[in-house]
């Protein structure tokens, strides 16, 4: 089930592997002045920036080149400065990715000729050996089959993954993103962040990811936020 994610790892891994978006950046451009972001062109090819606001705090999704060897065609990612506690550290990350991250690392530590001081590992392996995983009965058991939470603490996973945003994540327009393609939401440093495949490369897709990147935003701030002026 995972080899799709684990070859993405080996030192044969390509760029551009899988198909890019086939999006007319005049399709995006409309839908985003329908929601009010304000939309970029990025050079001659698929890739673009939205920006917006959640709660007046800035937010910014980008599509473009993979940052990720475990990512294949096009990165969806997005990053919003959120002004919540910055010691709070809160990550999802659908479950075969983590189990792929999991061997690698265990690949590394037993292997003698590797190192981790390798600069092309991704920090996400650092964040499996900080990180506890946690889960809780109010979620159904689908989400937890599908997804993992890691955090510093539980409580703050608690305050931030409420049921409708688990709703969302469950439930991505058909045919949406397979169980298998790389998915990440974390609250790091005071930020929020979103990291996925592009699959499938559709505006469905492109959609739902801003409107769960907006309400991963509005759980952070209602339950982990610092600002008493709000």
């Amino acid at each position: 089930m995972f080899d799709r994610i684990k070859k993405a790892f080996s030192k044969d891994a390509k760029d551009g592997f899988a198909p890019s978006s086939q999006l007319a950046g005049s399709q995006v451009s409309e839908w985003a002045g329908t929601q009010g972001f304000a939309f970029s062109a990025q050079g001659a090819g698929k890739a673009f920036s939205l920006e917006g606001k959640v709660s007046g705090r800035p937010w910014r999704m980008e599509l473009g080149r993979p940052s990720r060897n475990f990512i294949r065609g096009e990165e969806l990612r997005a990053r919003a400065e959120l002004r919540i506690n910055e010691d709070v550290a809160v990550l999802v990350m659908n479950r075969p990715l983590k189990e792929a991250l999991e061997k690698k690392a265990y690949s590394i530590y037993t292997d003698s000729l590797q190192t981790t001081a390798d600069p092309n590992l991704p920090e996400e392996l650092r964040w499996l050996s900080m990180y506890e995983e946690v889960g809780w009965d109010s979620l159904p058991r689908p989400f937890w089959e599908r997804y993992s939470i890691l955090t510093d603490q539980r409580d703050n996973a608690l305050a931030f993954m409420d049921a409708g945003l688990a709703d969302q994540l469950m439930n991505w327009p058909e045919p949406g993103p397979s169980e298998e393609v790389p998915f990440m939401l974390m609250l790091l440093r005071g930020k929020a962040y979103l990291r996925m495949e592009y699959t499938p490369a559709d505006m469905p897709t492109l959609q739902h990811a801003a409107t769960v990147f907006s309400s991963a935003c509005e759980a952070a701030i209602g339950g982990l936020s610092t600002d008493l002026a709000l």
